[in-house]
């Protein structure tokens, strides 16, 4: 690829590239922690989600068109009156159904939540 794209963990990556539609383009792919979730990936038309709470370790990996996701939230567990991203963690509404993920680090979750925000915002 001829532009370097964020990401924690090769093994990653290379999930996120062998299930690209044509012509779409890798954003970043992070890590995320806590129970149940594996990773996020962005690229230019989609979010994809890797999750692993369901029963009997199965694995499903989501794509969500951002023309479905309808908000995208920082979440916190204390006061904002820091930083408005001083947390690691964001969720993505999508109908009645709510991602919540948690990145090492509040760079990581601030790229998340503005890239989102700007394909949910028409721009």
């Amino acid at each position: 690829m001829s532009r370097d794209i964020p990401f924690d963990r090769a093994e990653q990556l290379q999930q996120i590239q062998s299930g690209l539609l044509q012509g779409e383009e890798i954003i970043a792919v992070y890590d995320a922690t806590g129970a149940g979730t594996g990773f996020l990936g962005l690229t230019d038309r989609r979010v994809i989600i890797q999750d692993k709470s369901f029963v009997g370790k199965k694995v499903a990996i989501t794509s969500i068109p951002y023309s479905k996701i309808t908000s995208v939230s920082v979440v916190s567990n204390k006061s904002m009156a820091g930083s408005f991203f001083s947390s690691g963690a964001i969720a993505i509404n999508v109908g009645t159904h709510v991602y919540e993920m948690e990145f090492r680090g509040e760079q990581k979750c601030h790229h998340v939540h503005n890239v989102i925000l700007h394909y949910i915002s028409g721009r």
